[in-house]
């Protein structure tokens, strides 16, 4: 499928009640990073739209809760054929507000799905117990919606990221206001328009468009109930922080430095493979994404292959683009200041052949950093692209010692072919998800998404078994119809 980049006329509107609405807020272009062109525009919502678009989510939500899960399962197994049906048309929207490929947003539609599909499962689960607790007594507990909520969702993955929260909220009886990254607004458009024609009632999914006012709207309105976020740690703990104090419950995942631990037995095929992809992906703009690699010993020939795999990606093909001209610029000038801080340059993406037919896009191609020195900024702050610093470890202890440094917690992975090691790595490192011989461990449902220290605020996982304590109440019900002829101090 080849990317279309001539169409400039998609339009980001804000869905109320069943309605895309322009509203009156501010009008913004929406940039193409392949061509650093405009591709369309985004409506942000104001004050008084997003005020009767709760209103009207709360008041749709009391008669969702009622309906049946199965029923309303029925309408997610129907969203889920039309995305399906749909996938080519949404790739390309991703990849063209993005500056994915369009394999990579195919993929990380599909990895939605696979979260879509475990909400689905719930409906065959057994989400509530009940208990003979004593002769005659009976304690049972029952998932309860809390009733509006809320989510903010990051540019990086305009279509995967919604996926991870919408079907399970909403499948459990909520009504969903969606605050999508301004930066990549037009794939809303057609998530909403799949859940409209999939049959779910109006109100209860919210689109909402906008930048820091309506993140402030979503974290300080009295009638959304919970808030869930995906972006950088920074703006991640200003949202926490925002909607606890608002009594809310919020579950905010930051940002990330992700380090592997490469030992010199670990099979050079996979490391060459593994890795590269895992720094190049999504040009590296993910929060699973390798950025430091601990080194442990002779391993010079596994970061040749390393090297070797990263130089074969071609820009505009293989690998996208980077998502701001600011970023992109942010990126030259770090690995500038990288070679400053005494890092040797062994690949510079700097220097990768940009797409003749799109050369005012926001391009770097992959880079490798060596020798870089622990506490180094290189080695420490999350630079959010497609660069490999390198810090060179005497042995493992001291790896595990500079991966435990960090204050991310994120994720961490070793490659290596002994099982032992690797089970000694699994059980000293300190994040959220860990990968053996695995450079991207992202775990598959149903086992949950989530990292530890500053890489989340709030308690659980966005998905999953975790995140249903997240999107409902447990209420215990207590019953007793009749004396028993025997009893004890409960009955």
């Amino acid at each position: 499928m080849q990317l279309d980049t001539s169409q400039t006329n998609h339009q980001a509107q804000n869905f109320i009640a069943g309605k895309w609405q322009k509203s009156a807020g501010e009008t913004r272009p929406v940039i193409s990073p392949y061509t650093g062109k405009n591709c369309g525009e985004v409506f942000y919502i104001n004050k008084d739209d997003f005020n009767s678009a709760v209103d009207s989510a709360k008041s749709a939500q009391k008669q969702w809760a009622q309906t049946p899960l199965k029923a309303r399962s029925a309408v997610l197994f129907n969203f889920r054929n039309i995305l399906l049906r749909d996938q080519d048309k949404i790739s390309h929207i991703v990849a063209l507000e993005n500056g994915k490929t369009i394999n990579e947003a195919r993929a990380g539609l599909m990895k939605g799905i696979e979260v879509l599909e475990y909400a689905l499962s719930l409906q065959n689960s057994d989400i509530g117990g009940k208990m003979e607790v004593s002769r005659g007594v009976f304690c049972e507990y029952r998932r309860e919606p809390l009733g509006v909520v809320g989510s903010i969702t990051p540019f990086n993955f305009p279509a995967m990221v919604p996926m991870w929260t919408i079907p399970i909220a909403i499948v459990l009886g909520n009504a969903y206001v969606w605050k999508p990254s301004e930066k990549t607004p037009l794939t809303s458009k057609f998530v909403a328009d799949a859940f409209a024609e999939a049959g779910l009632p109006s109100g209860i999914l919210t689109v909402a468009q906008g930048e820091k006012e309506v993140v402030e709207m979503i974290t300080t309105h009295p009638d959304i109930k919970a808030v869930a976020f995906v972006g950088s740690t920074k703006v991640a703990e200003i949202v926490y922080k925002s909607a606890t104090a608002h009594n809310k419950r919020a579950l905010c995942l930051g940002g990330a430095k992700n380090h592997i631990i490469l030992l010199p037995d670990a099979d050079l095929d996979v490391t060459g493979m593994g890795i590269s992809d895992s720094f190049t992906g999504c040009a590296g703009q993910r929060c699973m994404a390798a950025s430091v690699l601990l080194a442990v010993g002779e391993v010079d020939k596994h970061i040749e292959k390393i090297k070797e795999r990263a130089q074969s990606q071609v820009l505009g093909e293989s690998m996208g683009a980077i998502i701001t001209r600011e970023q992109c610029d942010f990126l030259y000038q770090a690995i500038e200041d990288a070679v400053k801080d005494g890092a040797t340059l062994i690949l510079d993406g700097r220097e990768s052949k940009k797409p003749s037919d799109m050369r005012e896009g926001h391009w770097i191609g992959p880079t490798i950093l060596d020798n870089v020195a622990p506490g180094s900024v290189a080695a420490c702050s999350e630079l959010f692209g497609p660069i490999l610093s390198i810090i060179r470890c005497k042995n493992v202890t001291e790896a595990i010692e500079i991966q435990n440094s960090s204050v991310y917690g994120n994720a961490a992975s070793v490659f290596t072919s002994s099982g032992p090691m690797a089970e000694y790595v699994a059980a000293h490192a300190e994040c959220g998800m860990f990968g053996v011989n695995i450079g991207v461990p992202v775990p598959r449902e149903p086992f949950s998404f989530g990292g530890v220290k500053a890489s989340k605020f709030g308690h659980g996982d966005i998905t999953g078994d975790h995140s249903l304590d997240f999107w409902t109440d447990v209420k215990k019900v207590t019953t007793k119809w009749e004396m028993q002829k025997d009893s004890n101090w409960m009955s």
